[in-house]
């Protein structure tokens, strides 16, 4: 009986293995096919590379760089217009131009995007995984960019996007605040880039604390910070520390002009303040 319940023990293992492997399977297929859909809503322009085939028919095969104009020289077709159109598009236009000019009577035609340099975005500074990402139908939102590129670094990087481009010929720069963008309040409207648009994170702002505190030195400036909560955050005070009389050196972003004040504990810090702690007379 022993030897039965082993070998059904290893029976069992076996299509469990078996079910996980047709698991990966379906789920790599799923990804691939996702990933198929994205390419054929992207749209083609100046510079993108592409590979045509067609089935049955290696002849008409063909790897192409769009030129300046969109076009590509396709055999048979000559110079054929691909800018402007989507992948599946410029696949029913090759199709379309076979079939009409009685070349092949039902042509499947499958063009794939192997090198994508129109139609794209700069994303760079404090992001996992800065770089250039492109911009399909229905994912041009700074939501989506970001999350391609790994989104803000936690700790390091500001809450602050600087987005940068050209909008009707002109310069064009918009700050968005990440964080309001997920607010349940919306405050923040989900950006719809551009092609050509730069996503700049700068390292997130801080503050530097020196004097009598258990921990002195610089801390990253969350929004909204106190001085009290500055001083927690450096470790309180040491014995000889007194929370009178504390200092705040502050520099005027526009003019350099440092301006020394005296907070109160509740008064919230702005970057780069220096805040001094002095030493208590008793």
């Amino acid at each position: 009986m022993n030897w039965m319940r082993e070998v059904f023990k290893r029976a069992l293992m076996t299509l469990m293995a078996l079910v996980c492997a047709t698991g990966l399977g379906l789920g790599a297929g799923l990804v691939t096919t996702a990933q198929a859909a994205e390419q054929n809503d992207y749209i083609l322009g100046p510079g993108d590379t592409v590979r045509i085939s067609v089935y049955q028919n290696p002849d008409l095969s063909l790897e192409a760089r769009l030129n300046e104009g969109g076009t590509i020289s396709y055999p048979l077709l000559g110079n054929i217009k691909l800018g402007g159109v989507s992948v599946s598009d410029a696949e029913k236009k090759i199709a379309a131009g076979l079939k009409d000019g009685n070349f092949i009577k039902h042509p499947q035609v499958s063009l794939l995007l192997i090198g994508a340099t129109a139609n794209q975005v700069s994303v760079l500074g404090m992001v996992g995984k800065p770089g250039r990402y492109p911009l399909v139908t229905g994912s041009n939102k700074l939501s989506e960019i970001m999350a391609m590129a790994g989104g803000i670094i936690a700790g390091s990087g500001s809450d602050t996007v600087v987005i940068s481009g050209v909008r009707e010929g002109k310069a064009f720069r918009k700050e968005v605040d990440f964080t309001k963008v997920f607010a349940s309040s919306g405050s923040e409207p989900d950006f719809m880039l551009q092609n050509g648009d730069t996503l700049f994170v700068d390292r997130a702002p801080q503050v530097y604390m020196y004097g009598e505190v258990q921990r002195p030195g610089s801390q990253i400036l969350l929004r909204d910070t106190t001085v009290l909560q500055a001083l927690a955050n450096a470790g309180g005070l040491t014995l000889r520390g007194t929370q009178r009389g504390i200092k705040v050196h502050r520099r005027d972003p526009a003019t350099g002009e440092v301006t020394v004040i005296e907070p109160g504990l509740n008064d919230k810090l702005m970057p780069n303040d220096i805040i001094y702690v002095k030493e208590s007379l008793f």
